[in-house]
């Protein structure tokens, strides 16, 4: 899967059915081979600009199930 499609996905808490967000970009390993976490840039950013610049960073191991339109993600307030 490549990011263009991953970034045409919205991602959905499912601890609170929260929706965060679309992916901005990845986080890969050492050798660019393997997808580490997911990058998604908190509400209030208006095309990148007006926002305080935080996002959320969400490890693979969060992520439950990428579906054709959504991403399902587990993840707790302390973990964003």
């Amino acid at each position: 899967m490549r990011l263009s499609e991953l970034q045409n996905k919205e991602v959905i808490n499912t601890c609170d059915c929260k929706r965060l967000g679309y992916v901005a970009d990845l986080i890969m390993d050492d050798c660019g081979c393997r997808v580490e976490a997911i990058i998604i840039p908190k509400s209030g950013k208006f095309c990148g600009f007006f926002g305080d610049g935080s996002e959320y960073i969400i490890p693979c191991k969060c992520i439950k199930k990428i579906g054709p339109d959504v991403i399902l993600v587990e993840i707790h307030e302390e973990t964003k």
